[in-house]
């Protein structure tokens, strides 16, 4: 795809989407780290319903680190595969207080080192909390719609989305134009079907194109 037209899809959806804010609501830093840490194969509407209480519960990372993982448990228990998420919360406190000065890091390579970091979580924490410039989450919205629109060659494997979209997107616009992908396709570009005659991208649009042409 030309270099006119990735501008063209990015400045149409920060018109359709003029706030590209996260999904997930935090206050803290460590906050959007572990709700992110909770996200995994459950939905950012559940999330944000847990974790008042938790956050309320444990008000400071000295607490959660502090805390008994099975406690920790029955705040996230919806959330599913808690025991593992739990854990992973209560050692990821321990580890930024240990490790890291009580901050959350602002390199790939710490995050990474965090438990049940991935690349995924830790794009998304470069962008949100560090402003990070040509960040990509690739999440489940953002792999179908670029695929779709022919941003990627079609691939599902999250690392190569990352990489094929860092070299089109400009990076300055990425962390946005990602948090705008899960709006897009939350609302217009489903997975279960693209709703192409409401959609503003049609124009640079593979995807519509051929159905159009179908």
């Amino acid at each position: 795809m030309d270099h006119g037209s990735v501008v063209n899809i990015v400045n149409a959806l920060k018109e359709l989407y003029p706030d590209s804010l996260c999904s997930l609501q935090y206050d803290k830093d460590y906050e959007l780290l572990f709700a992110v840490r909770l996200s995994a194969q459950c939905t950012d509407e559940r999330v944000n319903m847990v974790t008042p209480a938790l956050f309320e519960r444990f008000p400071t990372l000295e607490s959660i680190a502090e805390a008994d993982p099975d406690e920790v448990g029955r705040y996230v228990h919806s959330c599913g595969f808690w025991r593992a998420k739990s854990r992973d919360i209560v050692q990821s406190a321990q580890m930024l207080l240990r490790d890291y000065g009580g901050k959350v890091p602002g390199t790939m390579e710490e995050l990474l080192k965090l438990p049940g970091v991935g690349r995924k979580t830790a794009n998304l924490i470069l962008g949100d909390v560090h402003g990070a410039p040509g960040v990509v989450v690739a999440d489940t919205h953002c792999i179908r719609i670029t695929g779709r629109l022919g941003l990627t060659d079609g691939t599902k494997d999250p690392a190569k989305v990352e990489t094929q979209l860092r070299a089109v997107l400009p990076p300055e616009e990425s962390n946005n134009f990602c948090h705008r992908m899960v709006l897009h396709g939350r609302a217009v570009c489903t997975a279960r079907k693209a709703k192409c005659a409401e959609c503003p991208l049609t124009e640079w649009c593979k995807y519509a194109q051929t159905e159009f042409e179908g």
